[in-house]
């Protein structure tokens, strides 16, 4: 269980990062929409990374902001209460180690950590991560913005309220989640990122779908899975001519030809309901789409009804002709692959993608000490389902859960022989 804490709410929660790229900047502007908090530290081990992030969060308001040259100095400096692990997959168990050593010897003082997604390369570090954090007495919530997007809060609230109590619950979720890949070298790095786009990215459509499936007030532990059908593939970036791009893009830290991670996966798991009934998620992943950029589609479906949303239908394009030229960037949609056509733009794209209202909801359970509605226990449960299709990839069959195997089973792309 999560630890909570008696007595009133703290007034500002302190919140202190660790990691200063991309995915901390995004959860900086998530957090411009968020009362009563306020970033007071961030560490990484790059200067310039964590003084940029400082200055940001100073010049949006959400500071002050200190930067530390070491977790150590952060958590011990008595400015923090809680931290958001948002560090590169392969530094996410050693930062929870620290966090458990000092908040253990009395130096640290905090009162909740947040961990983004996914909580863990393998079942053993998830295993881990929960043990540290409870161990620590910590209350603990797991970043999987998607569950927290307005429109996924909306259309399973209007789903659940109208058509379940008339027709029965929904039985077959589909999420996918497609673009161009990633903006960082580690995530490409197998070892370091815990396996490819099955790892970076079906942790979002897996707990979405799960979510979306699981009756309102329910445990999401309420949906026991009974088996898993898993692929994955390599269908774009291992051809030469893109893993020489890739690798111009990203240094030769990435060499995909010789040791690449899948660049597209799919899932099908089958979970039983409280009352005996199976119901079904359908996930696909991607790092091989080129469209305008990032798409999220989801679909709820049930006797009677039929939920959908697409995140690139967006309200608001815009048409740029010819003539208009400029830059490559990211101003219209994240990875966004083309700058003229008709374009969509996400006005607010941490609105739209869950992570404003993620941060909103931790930041509340943080202050007060309530359980948050994503805990290290999903985070937990979700690493075992993606280990279950890993090595159901890997059999070419569908696997049985539980499965005791996964609790030591490193996917294929991730073992360290993959990048001998």
């Amino acid at each position: 269980m999560s630890a909570g804490r008696a007595g009133p709410p703290r007034e500002i929660l302190r919140i202190g990062m660790v990691g200063s790229r991309f995915i901390a900047h995004f959860h900086l502007q998530a957090l411009l929409g968020v009362r009563n908090v306020r970033v007071a530290g961030v560490y990484s081990p790059t200067a310039a990374n964590r003084e940029r992030l400082a200055q940001r969060a100073d010049a949006l308001g959400l500071g002050p902001c200190a930067a530390h040259a070491s977790l150590e100095a952060m958590l011990s400096a008595g400015e923090i209460d809680a931290i958001w692990i948002l560090a590169p997959n392969d530094r996410r168990l050693d930062v929870m180690r620290t966090i458990h050593r000092l908040q253990k010897a009395g130096r640290a003082g905090l009162l909740a950590v947040a961990c983004e997604k996914p909580l863990a390369r393998t079942l053993a570090e998830a295993r881990e991560m929960v043990r540290l954090a409870e161990d620590a007495g910590l209350n603990h919530g797991y970043l999987e913005n998607q569950v927290f997007a307005p429109a996924v809060q909306r259309g399973k609230e209007i789903v659940w309220r109208r058509a379940v109590p008339l027709s029965g619950r929904p039985y077959l979720a589909r999420a996918a989640e497609e673009h161009s890949g990633p903006h960082e070298p580690w995530f490409w790095q197998g070892e370091r990122q815990g396996g490819g786009v099955l790892s970076d990215m079906l942790c979002h459509s897996v707990e979405v779908a799960r979510f979306l499936l699981t009756a309102p007030g329910a445990p999401r532990a309420s949906l026991r899975p009974v088996s898993v059908n898993g692929t994955i593939a390599n269908l774009k970036w291992t051809r030469p001519e893109y893993a020489r791009k890739l690798e111009g893009m990203m240094g030769t830290a990435v060499d995909y030809a010789r040791r690449p991670a899948e660049d597209f996966a799919r899932g099908t798991i089958v979970l039983e309901d409280p009352d005996g009934q199976q119901v079904m998620i359908e996930a696909t992943t991607s790092w091989a789409y080129v469209g305008p950029g990032l798409r999220i589609q989801l679909e709820l479906l049930g006797p009677e009804y039929a939920m959908e949303f697409s995140s690139l239908n967006t309200g608001l394009k815009v048409f740029l002709s010819r003539a208009v030229s400029g830059g490559q960037g990211e101003d219209l949609v994240e990875k966004q692959n083309a700058e003229q056509g008709l374009m969509p733009v996400l006005e607010d794209e941490a609105g739209a993608y869950g992570y404003t209202a993620e941060n909103r909801h931790m930041v509340e359970a943080s202050r007060s000490g309530a359980r948050p509605a994503e805990t290290f226990h999903d985070g937990l449960a979700v690493v075992e389902m993606l280990m279950a299709l890993y090595r159901s990839a890997e059999l070419g069959r569908t696997v049985e859960l539980p499965l005791a195997e996964l609790e030591t089973y490193v996917p294929p792309t991730a073992r360290p022989q993959n990048r001998a």
